[in-house]
């Protein structure tokens, strides 16, 4: 039995805006994969300490750190709703 939690960041956004993110560790609960039109996905179930829960891809879990603007070269970010 492995014992070991495997941790991201929590993507969720803390205001209106969408510039602050939480960023606290958020554990993951469940790992399983689905399927889609391209192959299977490896997919999680994450929750954080604020009780932010997501549910779904990783690769729609994870989220770049550097700021979005003109100087990165990055378009604007949508907030999750």
């Amino acid at each position: 039995m492995d014992a070991s939690v495997t941790f991201l960041d929590c993507p969720a956004y803390l205001d209106k805006t969408g510039a602050a993110r939480c960023g606290l560790p958020a554990a993951v609960e469940y790992r399983y994969t689905i399927r889609s039109t391209d192959g299977p996905l490896e997919s999680a179930k994450i929750r954080c300490p604020r009780g932010h829960c997501f549910n779904g891809p990783i690769e729609s879990l994870l989220w770049d750190k550097a700021p979005a603007g003109p100087a990165t070269g990055r378009g604007a970010r949508v907030p999750y709703r």
